[in-house]
């Protein structure tokens, strides 16, 4: 049983796996459109994270991981719960990188009919957004910034991700030269 990641789940997946490999999702692109009330943000502020839009000619490149069945069955209800507010599960054919085999996964999508899908926007709008969203899991940049990590050092170029980051990385800049400048 293989499994897509492509956002907190190429970093920390949070479960025991046989095998991981970089992979390619064609047919979709990752974009910051979801709302989470629950983890990088709050109901009342809700954060933004990652999910994938179909996109005809477009590819995400995430991390696949092989389950046993035992696996499988043990960490499906961890993964629902994180992957709760407005995802649904999917079965997709991914491609393994770098030896091209491919294998069926599944995978959890927000498409934009969720109630948490928050959608587009301009890219300052998305950074300061992220940049002021914190949550029971943690900062919503750090979320950001560990995927852009990911991505860099397994030489994937994400576009949105990255400017993104560079975005938010600029603002925490700011916010460090703020605090050193605070009696």
């Amino acid at each position: 049983m293989w499994i897509f990641g492509y956002g907190s789940l190429v970093w920390r997946p949070g479960f025991a796996f046989l095998e991981a490999h970089p992979a390619r999702l064609d047919g979709f692109v990752r974009r910051f459109y979801q709302g989470s009330p629950d983890h990088r943000g709050t109901e009342a502020s809700p954060g933004r994270v990652v999910t994938l839009l179909r996109e005809p000619g477009g590819s995400c490149v995430g991390r696949a991981f092989r389950l046993s069945p035992e696996e499988h069955a043990r960490s499906f209800a961890p993964l629902a719960h994180r992957e709760q507010a407005g995802y649904a599960r999917h079965a997709v054919e991914l491609t393994l990188l770098p030896d091209g085999r491919r294998v069926p996964a599944e995978i959890f999508v927000a498409g934009p009919d969720n109630p948490h899908f928050l959608g587009p926007a301009s890219l300052d709008a998305m950074a300061r957004h992220i940049f002021d969203s914190t949550g029971p899991s943690g900062r919503n940049d750090h979320y950001l910034l560990e995927l852009a990590r990911w991505l860099e050092a397994h030489g994937v170029h994400d576009p949105h991700v990255g400017a993104l980051a560079d975005a938010v990385s600029s603002l925490a800049a700011g916010r460090d030269v703020d605090q050193g400048d605070a009696p």
